[in-house]
């Protein structure tokens, strides 16, 4: 699937701050002279086609009281399906990754509490039989990443 220039300007603009505002999908669209309903039906396709994978809002868990840890596990290759189904079965993992490396299986984990990120990588372990390797964020470093359509 092809990006025309009106999708590329839609996922540029998204990138930056959505509107606050009573109708911000009605705002935005204005913005970039569409309707509300092709603004929308546009995302809805890049979604579909898998061009953009998650469209939707990012939030600091941990400004919120919550929290966020990157994690990983040594998953047997003949295991890696069944784990990863596990893992994402778990509304507090935000994102899993697959990579070449010792420790194959990664991702975040996002809580309501501090407390959440031991209780759901405990209940992984306890699901999978593998150690869950937590990896705190000790310091956050913001470096407004945005990758251009």
């Amino acid at each position: 699937m092809m990006l025309d220039a009106t999708d590329r300007a839609i996922l540029n603009r998204v990138q930056d701050d959505i509107p606050l505002t009573p109708h911000p999908f009605a705002d935005l669209a204005a913005e970039l002279d569409l309707t509300e309903a092709d603004l929308l039906a546009r995302i809805e396709r890049m979604k579909a086609d898998r061009i953009i994978t998650r469209f939707g809002p990012f939030f600091d868990a941990a400004a919120m009281g919550g929290d966020f840890c990157l994690c990983a596990m040594a998953v047997p290759a003949g295991e890696f399906e069944s784990v990863l189904t596990k893992v994402n079965e778990h509304a507090e993992v935000a994102h899993n990754y697959e990579r070449t490396h010792r420790l194959n299986m990664w991702f975040v984990l996002a809580t309501e509490t501090p407390e959440g990120i031991t209780a759901t990588a405990d209940a992984i372990e306890t699901e999978t039989g593998i150690t869950v390797h937590r990896f705190p964020k000790l310091q956050e470093f913001f470096i407004g990443f945005k990758v251009a359509a």
